[in-house]
């Protein structure tokens, strides 16, 4: 009997909800990734997940300061700790975002230029080699899971047409995950070469 990866017999319908699950997983680390990328406008999101090295401690940004945006190009990073200030500096400046943040003595700021057209088209190929990874995995996901189905087939705990209709269903799933990859893509693009 096929067996899932948590020891209990795979179903159908436990396969598909994990491969779904597994999909939605996909899409948020996209979405999250791409939050990360820096456009014309100030966003928290493009710092917030960045890693300091916090009294030799890795962590992340947004558990050590508040990131706001006073302005449309401008972010203003208020660390809780004053001593985290030069760290958090330091990790911005060592960011692949290409800003030098003005240190106050207790606040960073961050006034983001204006992107060349070169640098936005730099961006959007980076956008579409995450893309292209995310849809990658989707379509791993699905492979797994036509395996497992296949495993039930052979093991003759799925009939011929139920097998059919269950890779029908696999397909419309993967079909709904990969358009929202598709639309998350155009949409960053637009946001990218928006002038």
């Amino acid at each position: 009997m096929a067996k899932h990866e948590t020891g209990t017999p795979a179903t159908p319908d436990a396969l598909f909800k994990d491969a779904e699950e597994r999909m939605k997983h996909t899409i948020d680390h996209l979405k999250q990734d791409l939050a990360g990328y820096r456009t014309g406008r100030a966003n928290p999101a493009m710092v917030e997940r960045l890693i300091v090295d916090y009294h030799g401690t890795p962590m992340q940004l947004q558990h050590l300061a508040s990131i706001t945006v006073p302005e449309p190009r401008q972010l203003l990073i208020q660390p809780w700790d004053q001593t985290a200030l030069s760290a958090i500096e330091k990790a911005i400046r060592n960011s692949d975002l290409g800003v030098n943040p003005v240190n106050d003595g207790r606040s960073l700021r961050i006034t983001l230029p204006p992107l060349t057209e070169e640098r936005r088209r730099e961006l959007v190929k980076q956008v579409h080699k995450r893309t292209e990874e995310a849809r990658i995995a989707i379509r791993n996901i699905r492979r797994d899971l036509h395996e497992h189905l296949r495993q039930l087939h052979k093991n003759k705990q799925l009939s011929e047409d139920e097998l059919r209709r269950h890779e029908q269903q696999m397909e419309k799933l993967t079909h709904k995950y990969i358009e929202e990859v598709d639309r998350i893509q155009k949409a960053k693009d637009e946001e990218l070469m928006e002038v």
